[in-house]
């Protein structure tokens, strides 16, 4: 099966399925006397984690950690990390009746035709059960951005076509980036979801990531962008349709004047003084914050009934179960998951950076 495996030093693996007994993460590269523990981990997971409202998936999973390998005596020893999380609420039956049915929106489409079989139940490999991994592994990531004060975070500023308490003026300054916590969710919001929850339908959004001020000099032209390899982070996520850094897709409608960072001096330093870039030139960051946007298709799992066929082809009608459990809208529980992979990112270059010059 393809790779799953994310970063060159800083190196993450992925393991388990939707419905296994497990899911899990082996970090490789983490340097050695980095503090770690459990509880590290445990803040984020619980961010990520179904079950707690009528706006995410009822299933409830703990998703406590554990962390069977790299860390004694609290401290990382450099060894490979493995990270075990364990499955718990999962209800396989409710997926026998669709085991020889194409489900419109899902990849078990392309995973049948690719390699002839797949595990049906929740999406197997393809669940966003799988993030639940990432997260775990940007905790660590985190924890080592933190040497170099360096931190991110997510947000959710779109769903459907309803936006967020205005956002524009967290961006006019990047002395003091502002964090704005993934619970800031109108009450318009609440209303629209709830009203596509009760239609049996779903809905997508759009996802902010903004960090501190980054050390200049992060990325490697000319494949190993540091945008690009956020592009690629956060595109490996299920559901993501489309990912834009700074102004993003905005500055097709800019001119030049517009849109370039006219470069000042700040108590001695050459900076530039705006960031309509987003925090990097040339694939490489300028030391001003990061700022871009992950857009989330409508979940694929809906209530509604829907055309489509079996895997022989014949024309049949699908609908889920009453009893089915899924996000009216993942993009509300991507927030700690964009925010790990842009972590992952930082801790790799970070690492990668570090073997540039003498």
């Amino acid at each position: 099966m393809g790779s799953h495996t994310f970063g060159s030093l800083f190196r993450v693996t992925t393991w388990g399925e939707s419905h296994g007994p497990a899911i899990g993460a082996v970090i490789d590269g983490c340097p050695s006397g980095l503090d770690l523990s459990v509880d590290d981990l445990l803040l984020d997971l619980h961010r990520r984690s179904p079950g707690h409202g009528p706006l995410t998936s009822p299933r409830k999973e703990s998703d406590i950690p554990e962390i069977l390998s790299g860390v004694f005596q609290g401290k990382t020893t450099g060894a490979p990390i493995s990270i075990l999380i364990r499955n718990h609420d999962h209800d396989s039956a409710a997926y026998q009746p669709l085991e020889k049915i194409i489900r419109p929106g899902h990849a078990s489409f392309t995973y049948l035709e690719k390699y002839g079989h797949f595990d049906p139940r929740g999406g197997g490999r393809s669940s966003g059960r799988e993030t639940a991994c990432r997260v775990a592994a940007g905790a660590v990531a985190k924890q080592f951005l933190h040497q170099w004060n360096i931190t991110c975070h997510a947000y959710l500023v779109q769903m459907g076509s309803l936006r967020a308490a205005d956002l524009s003026q967290l961006h006019k300054t990047y002395e003091s980036p502002v964090y704005c916590p993934d619970a800031q969710i109108s009450e318009q919001m609440v209303q629209l979801l709830t009203h596509v929850k009760k239609e049996g339908d779903s809905i997508g959004g759009t996802v902010e990531f903004y960090t501190s001020c980054l050390p200049i000099g992060l990325g490697d032209p000319v494949y190993e962008k540091l945008e690009a390899n956020l592009a690629k982070a956060m595109l490996s996520l299920p559901a993501t349709k489309g990912f834009e850094i700074g102004e993003g897709f905005r500055a097709a409608e800019m001119r030049g004047s517009e849109h370039n960072d006219s470069f000042v001096v700040k108590s001695g330093v050459i900076e530039p003084g705006s960031n309509h870039a987003g925090g990097t030139l040339g694939g490489i960051s300028t030391g001003l914050p990061l700022r871009g946007r992950v857009v989330f298709k409508p979940t694929s799992s809906i209530q509604k009934l829907q055309e489509t066929v079996k895997a022989d082809g014949t024309p049949t009608l699908f609908q889920l179960s009453e009893k089915a459990r899924h996000d009216p809208c993942v993009a509300i529980r991507a927030v700690p998951v964009v925010e790990a992979m842009v972590a992952l990112v930082l801790a790799d270059a970070l690492l990668m950076n570090r073997t540039t010059r003498l």
